[in-house]
């Protein structure tokens, strides 16, 4: 389980986040918080591509890996860009995030199952439906 490591760090990266763009929020127009984010992700990028190629790293590309990426950098623009606007529309940080993390939890649950056939139990359509509770549960308090 390895992997729970790295998915701690993306946990703790993640609502580090949302805080931050709940700060930032009615402080800087969205165009400014895009550029921003984007300088800090190319500079975050670059940096680490040069120092794995300075580790002996093997760089290497497919063209099927290069378009999935470009799909990644969009997506993650596009939820950065409406999590901006979220929070600067008001929303409160206790209920957008918890909502907006749990709803893109179950959409990339059910990608899951849907395009990459994996396994459907009784304990995972009980976590769904627990986590659809959840969802509810937060939003209307």
């Amino acid at each position: 389980m390895k992997w729970f490591i790295f998915a701690m760090g993306a946990m703790v990266s993640v609502a580090s986040a949302d805080f931050f763009i709940k700060l930032a929020a009615g402080k800087l127009s969205n165009s400014i918080a895009m550029f921003i984010y984007g300088t800090c992700t190319f500079l975050f990028g670059l940096g680490w591509v040069l120092w794995q190629r300075a580790t002996g790293v093997p760089q290497f590309a497919q063209s099927s890996g290069i378009w999935a990426g470009i799909g990644v950098g969009i997506a993650f623009s596009a939820a950065t860009l409406s999590i901006y606007a979220t929070f600067g529309a008001g929303a409160p940080i206790s209920l957008a995030s918890p909502a907006i993390r749990l709803g893109a939890l179950l959409l990339a649950s059910v990608i899951g199952l849907t395009v990459f056939s994996e396994p459907l139990t009784w304990r995972y359509v009980i976590g769904m439906f627990l986590a659809i509770s959840g969802i509810y549960l937060i939003i209307t308090r």
